[in-house]
């Protein structure tokens, strides 16, 4: 794994230094991201399901599972993930809890919410993405990590939830909260939302994700480096999403 890290190092300083995150200044900014971001809330859900789906049993007749450590530590994720509490206390997903702080925040769910109401189940997830109306950069986004499902190599698939995901959240994260707590008014949600991430994937997910990868790779060299390629991939795909927000953002017309 350290090999994997050192490699991700600079495309991670990128994401955590990116200039968008000094770009969100006011409430209308916060809402234009989340209106974006809410994208790669969604089809991260995707990502766990289908690790789920391959390392723990999920149909009948039952079988036990060929990756015991892994099988258990997906499902301490899924748990966390589709079935964790709002701030009320309230049972629901993390991306259940993104759209309650996008109502909060005065942000549209109008594109999600059409966009979901759309997926056609005759038709290939990758071809729904291709005739929707979102921005290129988004429909690159969903397109590399559906892509990646496709292909079903199991290693690849956690390496990109892992490293372009769960063990990137917390730093990506902090960086906004401290910004966000200077607006404070109508983003309570939101930024529980946040805080929630940086508890459980910092203390949690992060350190069970990395195990997972070690479990699945076995210290194969090939696997580990398609892991890499994955993981690469992925960072670069989320500087692409950042890059085209970024850009959105400094547009006379959402100013």
């Amino acid at each position: 794994m350290k090999k994997i890290d050192d490699k991700l190092a600079p495309l991670k300083h990128t994401l955590i230094e990116h200039p968008l995150y000094r770009e969100i200044n006011s409430i209308e900014d916060i809402r234009f991201f989340m209106e974006q971001h809410v994208f790669a809330v969604w089809d991260f859900m995707s990502l766990v399901k289908k690790l789920q789906a391959e390392l723990t049993c999920t149909t009948t007749p039952w079988i036990p599972s060929q990756n015991p450590l892994a099988g258990r530590l997906i499902n301490e994720i899924v748990w966390g993930e589709e079935t964790d509490v709002n701030k009320y206390g309230v049972p629901m997903s993390h991306f259940e809890m993104y759209l309650e702080a996008m109502d909060e925040a005065g942000a549209s769910t109008h594109e999600i919410k059409k966009f979901l109401s759309e997926l056609d189940s005759g038709k290939n997830i990758l071809e729904n993405i291709k005739i929707s109306e979102l921005p290129d950069y988004v429909k690159n986004f969903l397109h590399f990590t559906f892509s990646t499902i496709a292909e079903n190599k199991i290693h690849v698939i956690a390496s990109v939830f892992t490293f372009g995901r769960e063990d990137l959240i917390p730093d990506m994260f902090i960086a906004m909260v401290k910004n966000l707590k200077r607006e404070g008014e109508h983003l309570h949600n939101l930024i529980y939302y946040l805080e929630r991430h940086i508890e459980v994937d910092g203390d949690e997910h992060g350190p069970m994700a990395l195990k997972m990868i070690e479990d699945l790779c076995q210290g194969d060299e090939l696997k580990i480096q398609e892991a890499l390629e994955g993981a690469l991939i992925a960072l670069k795909m989320r500087i692409a999403l950042w890059d085209g927000i970024f850009a959105q953002l400094q547009t006379p017309s959402l100013t």
